[in-house]
C-alpha cells in the first residue's frame, strides 16, 4: 500500500504515560472533541468530561478526559417528544458503550494528528461512584472509561499485537492450531521481552491461592500476565453492578413483555 498518514499514525500508536508542561489550547481541546462528537454512533449516547489539573491527574497529564455513557440526555430529549424508555437497561448500556467507545477512539486519533499523546484507564466502571460525585453528574450517566492527554514527553515503541491470522476471520471463525497459537504466543511474548516492558514497569501480577512463582522478568511477559489478570481478577460481577445501579442503570431486572428487537421484513 503506498503511504498513508492516518494508517500509519494508528498503525504507530501507543500509550503514553510521561507529558511536558505544555498546556493544550482551547481550541486543541475542542478540535479533540469535535472529532470525538463526529463518530458513529447508535443513539449520540456518548457524553465527555474534561479536568484540568496534573496534581490530581494520572501521569501528570494537562487533560483527563472521562468519557461517559449519557442516558440522562437521551431520555431528556425523548420526554420533550412524550417518551419514557422501555428499553431494557442492559440493551442500553451495550448500544452507549458502542457509542462511547467509537467517540474515544475518534479523539484519540485526532489527539494524535495534533502532536499529542494518550492513555486509556480502563478501571473507571468500578469507581463511577466517585466520578459521579467529583463532576456532580446526574442519574443515568454512567463513566466508561478516562483519557489522560497531553504533548509526549516519551517515544516508547508500539506495543506488539497478535499476527493478523489470530485477528481476520474470512467467511468463519476458525480457531488456531496448536503451531499458530504456540507463534502467537511467541510474537507476543518475545516483542514485549525485546521491549524490557515489564521489567521497566515493574508490572508482575501477584499469585494468589498458594501457587508457587517460577516466572522473573527475564521470562514474565503478555501471556502470563494476562493469564494472571483474568485468571485471577473479578471473579464476582457484584462490584461492577452495585456501580450500574448506583447510576441508576438496572441490568438484573426481568425483561418486560414485547421488549425483543424489532423485526426485519426478511424475519416476519
Amino acid at each position: 500500500m503506498s503511504s498513508n498518514t492516518v494508517v500509519e499514525q494508528m498503525l504507530a500508536r501507543k500509550s503514553i504515560r510521561k507529558y511536558t508542561d505544555k498546556e493544550p489550547t482551547d481550541e486543541v481541546v475542542e478540535a479533540v472533541v469535535r472529532a470525538g462528537r463526529q463518530a458513529p454512533f447508535a443513539a449520540q449516547l456518548g457524553s465527555v468530561l474534561l479536568k484540568r489539573d496534573r496534581e490530581n491527574t494520572p501521569f501528570r497529564a494537562p487533560l483527563l478526559f472521562t468519557i461517559c455513557v449519557d442516558a440522562h440526555r437521551l431520555e431528556l430529549v425523548m420526554a420533550r417528544r412524550g417518551w419514557k424508555t422501555m428499553t431494557n437497561d442492559l440493551s442500553l448500556l451495550l448500544f452507549g458503550i458502542q457509542d462511547a467507545c467509537y467517540m474515544a477512539e475518534n479523539m484519540v486519533v485526532a489527539a494524535e494528528s495534533l502532536g499529542m499523546g494518550s492513555c486509556f484507564l480502563g478501571g473507571t466502571p468500578y469507581k463511577a461512584d466517585k466520578v459521579a460525585e467529583r463532576y456532580k453528574l446526574p442519574p443515568r450517566v454512567f463513566p466508561l472509561v478516562e483519557l489522560a492527554m497531553g504533548y509526549p514527553a516519551e517515544d516508547p515503541p508500539p506495543r506488539p499485537r497478535y499476527p493478523l491470522f489470530l485477528h481476520l476471520f474470512e467467511d468463519e471463525y476458525a480457531d488456531p492450531d496448536e503451531a499458530e497459537l504456540a507463534e502467537a504466543m511467541r510474537v507476543m511474548d518475545e516483542g514485549y521481552l525485546s521491549q524490557d516492558y515489564y521489567r521497566e514497569a515493574g508490572y508482575m501480577v501477584p499469585l494468589q491461592g498458594g501457587r508457587e512463582e517460577t516466572f522473573t522478568y527475564d521470562d514474565y511477559s503478555w501471556t502470563e500476565h494476562m493469564g494472571r489478570k483474568w485468571g485471577q481478577w473479578l471473579g464476582s460481577s457484584e462490584q461492577l453492578v452495585k456501580q450500574l445501579a448506583g447510576r441508576g442503570f438496572d441490568v438484573v431486572a426481568p425483561a418486560a413483555e414485547g421488549s425483543g428487537w424489532p423485526a426485519s421484513k426478511d424475519e416476519e
